[in-house]
């Protein structure tokens, strides 16, 4: 019995061997337009970003995944403001945003001491909050 596969009947067994025939005696892909190819593998390690930085190696200030002006720590922190006020309804002012923080148990004390300090105004939402804070404002990219 021929090296057939039982999946397919013969004719189409003998269109897949054609259609394939030219990657395999070529030994590279057989498109005309380079937009059609598939992407290689990478052939180097995959980014860890739970791994320990190489001293050695020199990093800026602006981390992957953080915008201009802004560290990786100061887009961390601004993550935990926004989770903290998370529920609030905007606009809202200081002592909007102290009453709802301050009701959470898992709040930090440094967090209630901040937004205490906030000038006594209406905020639109929390990048508002997170700018008159420090944190600074993203453009937007596009």
């Amino acid at each position: 019995m021929p090296d057939k596969s039982d999946k397919h009947g013969p004719r189409l067994d003998d269109e897949m061997e054609h259609e394939t025939e030219g990657l395999v005696r070529g030994g590279h892909a057989t498109h005309a337009e380079e937009w059609n190819e598939t992407e290689p593998a990478s052939a180097g390690t995959p980014w860890d970003p739970t791994a320990p930085q190489d001293p050695t190696v020199p990093s800026s200030s602006r981390q992957e995944g953080s915008p201009p002006g802004m560290s990786a720590a100061d887009v961390e922190e601004r993550s935990a403001l926004a989770r903290l006020l998370a529920g609030v309804s905007y606009p809202a002012t200081p002592a909007t945003l102290v009453e709802h923080v301050a009701g959470a148990a898992d709040t930090p004390d440094g967090a209630v001491a901040a937004l205490e300090t906030l000038p006594d105004r209406e905020y639109e939402n929390v990048a508002d909050v997170a700018e008159e804070l420090g944190y600074g404002r993203e453009d937007r990219r596009f």
